[in-house]
């Protein structure tokens, strides 16, 4: 009788094990590093109005319309942080509004299409966010290091 208590505390104990791997293994996937997909030596500095706004895991996409040289415009996606890093900084939906005009600092994708990883988010206002997520891997800039 022990034996079979001992067996189904194995088991239940294997089966929670289990399901903690594949829920962080599945996590380690998803999530990918800022040298993955985005150029250190390609800094942006985007200007123009939000058009859409991504709330979702693992990033939030804000996507604003930037007037090119030649008076044509472009709406580049800028990646952020996670929801609950931004809302931690202080941003939150009702700030990150469709027509909103913000500047963004930040660095292009490898493959120079309009995708960019925000560093950081300027308001008309002057209010500056950070907008990165640490410990990915970004280009280390000693002005955040505080944030």
């Amino acid at each position: 009788m022990k034996s079979v208590k001992l067996l189904l505390k194995l088991g239940a104990a294997g089966l929670g094990a289990l399901g903690l791997w594949m829920t962080l293994g599945a996590q380690a996937v998803a999530h990918h590093a800022f040298s993955a997909e985005f150029d250190p030596n390609r800094p942006v500095l985007l200007r123009g109005p939000i058009v859409r706004v991504e709330w979702v895991n693992p990033h939030t996409w804000i996507h604003l319309e930037v007037t090119n040289d030649d008076d044509s415009t472009t709406v580049w996606m800028v990646e952020g942080g996670t929801p609950n890093t931004l809302l931690r900084r202080g941003l939150a939906r009702d700030t990150i509004l469709p027509g909103t005009f913000i500047v963004v600092d930040g660095y292009q994708s490898k493959d120079r299409s309009a995708r960019a990883n925000g560093r950081d988010i300027t308001f008309e206002d002057g209010r500056k966010f950070f907008m990165g997520s640490s410990g990915i891997g970004a280009p280390y800039d000693e002005q955040q290091s505080g944030n």
